[in-house]
């Protein structure tokens, strides 16, 4: 476990910025969690008590506080809206490891924005954490989640079965894994032709 703050970053993309959490987001994380859509996969029922938005905020800086990971809110860079977040938590310095996790509302599905904020988020983490390996988990129903780490370069390493109960409802969850070697081969422009 990290003993030392971690500044949460300011990051841009071509579209995007992803910035710390502020009191005024919780309105808009209230929405995101509260939506049975978004959270159709999900490892924890959705959200019915808005209060849960301010312990959310509250969490992302304990763990930038105590050094353990950084979450960022998603915002479009053309208009300011607020898309949803992306997150490494669980680092540990003596692994050199973390974990990955992005929510997004439905506006923002099928665009490519989770893809370009977790993008923007493991560059600066592979940069700033010394990481040698990141680890992602998601639903096995959730292909769309599953594309997102496939197009950053995480391989599949295999499957957690019936590892998550909600509402009744038992799942399996896909285990994927990007190691800094991987990063470093899929990070370099293929040359010109």
């Amino acid at each position: 476990m990290a003993d030392m703050p971690l500044e949460t970053p300011h990051l841009r993309t071509d579209r995007l910025r992803l910035r710390p959490f502020t009191d005024a987001d919780v309105d808009h994380l209230f929405a995101l969690h509260s939506n049975p859509a978004v959270m159709r996969y999900w490892d924890s029922p959705r959200w019915s008590d808005a209060a849960r938005a301010q312990r959310f905020v509250a969490k992302c800086r304990e763990i930038a506080d105590e050094g353990t990971g950084a979450r960022v809110a998603i915002e479009r860079a053309a208009d300011g809206a607020f898309l949803g977040w992306c997150g490494l938590i669980e680092w540990d310095p003596d692994y050199r490891s973390a974990s990955l996790g992005y929510c997004l509302d439905e506006a923002g599905w099928g665009q490519g924005y989770a893809t370009e904020a977790a993008h923007a988020l493991l560059r600066w983490a592979f940069d700033t954490l010394d990481l040698n390996r990141v680890q992602s988990e998601t639903d096995t129903r959730n292909l769309a989640s599953a594309r997102v780490l496939e197009k950053l370069g995480f391989v599949h390493e295999g499957t957690l079965r019936e590892d998550c109960v909600v509402d009744g409802d038992v799942s399996d969850s896909w285990v994927f894994g990007l190691l800094r070697r991987e990063w470093q081969r899929s990070a370099v422009p293929a040359p010109a032709t």
